[in-house]
């Protein structure tokens, strides 16, 4: 899971006055309503990953957001969408289970509770939607947070 190479559409936002909810909402409703999945080269798989970088401080600033898959090169970029390589040296993995986004909002709020004790990096977390991700209630998402 070091060095991903992710390509997709991205917003800047922060957590503050639920502006998260709203900008990630949209972002998700963008990616898959103008099927940025189809515009997306050299996929390694179709795993869609939300990605959180170029932090501002910590989960309280601002930040990006990237809804993308994972491809082999950043060489060829179409127009409009962004490419992010992803080096985290040290992680540790959250499985969110239940209905989404529900499920991922309550394992990110766990995190958050956790954040001293993590020794969180704030160079790159992501979440992978896989297979299980679309199943009700028992959805899982894989949460991967960047550690120093």
């Amino acid at each position: 899971m070091n060095n991903l190479k992710i390509i997709g559409i991205s917003v800047e936002t922060t957590n503050q006055n639920n502006q998260a909810a709203i900008d990630l909402g949209q972002l998700w409703g963008r990616f898959y309503s103008e099927e940025i999945f189809h515009k997306i080269p050299n996929k390694e798989s179709e795993e869609v990953y939300a990605v959180y970088t170029d932090y501002e401080s910590d989960f309280t600033g601002r930040y990006t957001t990237i809804i993308g898959q994972r491809v082999s090169t950043l060489a060829d970029i179409p127009d409009g969408l962004t490419g992010k390589e992803i080096n985290n040296n040290k992680l540790t993995k959250y499985t969110a289970k239940g209905e989404m986004p529900g499920a991922v909002i309550a394992t990110w709020k766990e995190i958050w509770e956790n954040d001293q004790t993590l020794n969180r990096a704030y160079e790159a977390d992501f979440e992978v939607y896989g297979p299980k991700s679309q199943n009700g209630l028992h959805s899982e998402v894989d949460i991967y947070i960047g550690l120093k």
